[in-house]
């Protein structure tokens, strides 16, 4: 690993609650911490609440917009009638990649057992960024940077991982 660039990437971090602030937002601020600590950087943090046309607009202005590759989402992914973020980037979606809500949902249930099944935590390609949808949970969070995340985000994660695809989608 120690000949091989570390690439840092620009990431949008957005919380979607119609109850917390960007003061309190506990989940939001595990993603900046886990990016900033991994080496890369915020280019953009906003809080906003459960509006579906509102995310969508969102989700396309950073997925358009040339200088951010990530975008991290936390909460909106249950299943209440509330819940719309999956909803709000579907029509973004080029290639989803349904082995990021596979391998999360595998993770948190050593952790939350068959509660997991309520997480719509996934992953997609919108045109040429990449973006992650979280739930809103602390622990959550943390286990999705930890474990999956960071470590794709690194250009040094072998044998593959997503700082080197990037320039290729």
């Amino acid at each position: 690993m120690a000949d091989i660039e570390f690439i840092p990437l620009s990431v949008a971090v957005l919380t979607i609650s119609d109850t917390r602030t960007l003061e309190n937002d506990s989940s939001g601020a595990a993603v900046v911490e886990s990016l900033q600590s991994a080496g890369h950087e915020v280019a953009a943090r906003l809080l906003l609440q459960d509006d579906k046309t509102e995310l969508t607009n969102q989700f396309r202005t950073w997925v358009h917009a040339d200088d951010i590759a990530v975008v991290i989402a936390t909460g909106g992914t249950g299943v209440t009638r509330r819940d719309v973020t999956p909803e709000a980037l579907e029509p973004l979606i080029t290639k989803p990649i349904p082995g990021f809500g596979e391998l999360f949902r595998s993770l948190s249930y050593a952790d939350i057992g068959a509660s997991t099944i309520q997480s719509r935590a996934t992953a997609a390609i919108c045109g040429r960024t990449l973006v992650f949808l979280l739930p809103g949970s602390t622990g959550a969070v943390r286990l999705a940077m930890d474990q999956i995340i960071v470590p794709q985000l690194d250009s040094r994660t072998m044998p593959c991982n997503f700082a080197k695809l990037l320039p290729r989608l």
